[in-house]
């Protein structure tokens, strides 16, 4: 023979070569799922925008390294022998539509392929795999036939259905479709018109931007009753991240804001409506949340921009300091030039973060006394804490400065301790400026003003639907039908995200 088998210990060395292998790749997978998820709860606004290139850098690499060990753990199940771990059954949501095939075996179901003998029912196996089918778009033909009156001539015609735009050829799901995939999946409507091309449907994107007109506009009174709603609330959240908008005539872009104002309380047990609203404004000027919140009274959550301040002078509205902000200013220096002081404080504010995990969902009162039992100690050792490393810090260094910052908002830090209702960080706000960062990519900027606002109201409407845990298409193709309609406005509460159920409609078509 040409070739020399192999040696047994050249095969085990082989095999244990190979287990390693696998061993150090699974080590390397589990190690950036952990990364990956510490990054994904910090910030997503403007302070750790520059976190998004290392979340996408490493969401590619666990992308790669989890599609070489699914097609590795395949080749394996396909060659190995044995009894080996079954995979677990995975169940589907029941309202997913199901198709059944049966097949039967080759013989068929009458006959023995053995001996002939007739065959009786035994049981049957399933097996149910997720499958889907292309975007597939479809006509709705409206026919309305004319009756005329043998007695009279009177001609007999059911009126015509209203349409989501007037004289023109998009259904209210179409225009939902166009809003969803700009604003939630990140779609700009030049990639969309493209999509529908490549399936044979040629729109222009003016049409498209048309459409997502209309869309918002039918929107306008469920934007309006969101912040209504909102502003009655006891407790808000704030935040605002830059967005880059088109100067007319330039062709160039300016510092525009998007600010957010969220009320979502289910943290202290509360069964109110989760909601959120957006703004968008040309500049940061603080006129613009004094003149928004200037009829609402209770806590705001907020960072320390100096724009807000105004709205605490009078006591209307009292000030709830960010914990994540000031921990990430420690956290900043920690990476730069760990000390014993920078561990410490970290692992004190730690300590806060698992008491609040402990009593997350429970009742304002309760979190009140817990707070107030385990909670305030702690937070008075650490301020000793801080009192003492700022005598022996220079001032001028970006640790004290970082101390500092702590120090003096310490008031608005300790206030949680006293209202159980509050949360330790603005971390609500700062998620829902989550989809702005990530879109905010795909449509660069804001076209104009009146687009910034669209934009805004839009987000309002879908990131409300979602907090409320309803499927945003499905809701604004719904909605804004029913405005279209004539809904009246005594009954806007009913189309809210937080009252509204789904309605089956079935549209009669011809065979």
């Amino acid at each position: 023979m040409s070739d020399q088998a192999s040696s047994p210990i050249d095969k085990d060395a082989r095999i244990a070569e190979l287990e390693a292998a696998l061993a150090a790749r699974d080590t390397l997978i589990e190690t950036l799922r952990f990364q990956l998820a510490q990054l994904k709860r910090m910030t997503f606004g403007q302070s750790s925008e520059k976190l998004s290139r290392q979340i996408e850098q490493l969401e590619l690499a666990l992308e790669e390294l989890e599609g070489e060990a699914a097609v590795a753990d395949v080749a394996a199940t396909a060659s190995a022998t044995g009894n080996q771990r079954a995979t677990p059954i995975r169940q589907f949501p029941g309202h997913l539509h199901r198709s059944e095939r049966r097949i039967e075996p080759e013989a068929g179901s009458c006959a023995c392929p053995d001996c002939g003998g007739a065959l009786r029912p035994l049981g049957e196996d399933s097996d149910e795999m997720l499958d889907v089918a292309p975007v597939k778009w479809r006509v709705i033909r409206t026919v309305r036939p004319k009756y005329s009156c043998r007695s009279c001539e009177k001609i007999v015609q059911a009126s015509a259905p209203v349409k989501a735009v007037a004289r023109g050829k998009a259904s209210f799901a179409t225009l939902a479709h166009v809003v969803v995939n700009k604003f939630d999946h990140h779609l700009p409507l030049y990639r969309q018109a493209e999509m529908m091309a490549a399936q044979g449907v040629s729109i222009d994107r003016s049409t498209l931007a048309g459409w997502a007109g209309q869309a918002a506009a039918l929107l306008d009174p469920i934007v309006a009753r969101i912040r209504e709603q909102g502003l009655k609330a006891g407790k808000l959240h704030t935040d605002d991240t830059p967005v880059p908008m088109l100067v007319p005539g330039k062709g160039k872009t300016a510092q525009a804001r998007l600010w957010t104002y969220v009320i979502d309380d289910r943290a202290s047990g509360a069964t109110g409506p989760a909601l959120v609203w957006y703004r968008f404004t040309s500049d940061r000027s603080g006129i613009h949340p004094q003149t928004e919140l200037k009829h609402f009274a209770g806590l705001l959550q907020a960072d320390a921009y100096a724009g807000y301040d105004k709205l605490y002078a009078g006591g209307r509205i009292r000030e709830v300091a960010c914990w994540a902000h000031f921990r990430r200013k420690i956290f900043e220096n920690h990476q730069t030039s760990p000390t014993p002081l920078t561990t410490d404080l970290l692992e004190r504010i730690a300590r806060l973060y698992r008491i609040e995990e402990e009593i997350r969902g429970r009742p304002p009162d309760v979190r009140r006394r817990c707070r107030q039992e385990r909670s305030k100690p702690q937070i008075e050792s650490l301020r000793v804490a801080i009192h003492d490393a700022l005598h022996r810090l220079s001032p001028k260094s970006a640790m004290a400065k970082a101390l500092a910052y702590g120090r003096k908002r310490w008031t608005a830090l300790t206030l949680f301790l006293d209202e159980g209702g509050a949360e330790i960080d603005n971390n609500i706000a700062e998620r829902a400026m989550r989809s702005i960062a990530i879109g905010r990519k795909n449509w660069l900027f804001a076209g104009s003003k009146a687009g910034g606002e669209r934009a805004a109201a839009i987000y309002s409407v879908i990131e409300t639907a979602k907090l409320n845990g309803l499927e945003s298409q499905a809701y604004i193709a719904d909605v804004i039908e029913k405005i279209a309609s004539g809904w009246p406005a005594s009954r806007w509460d009913e189309l809210m995200p937080w009252n509204w159920t789904a309605e089956v409609t079935p549209v009669s078509m011809a065979a």
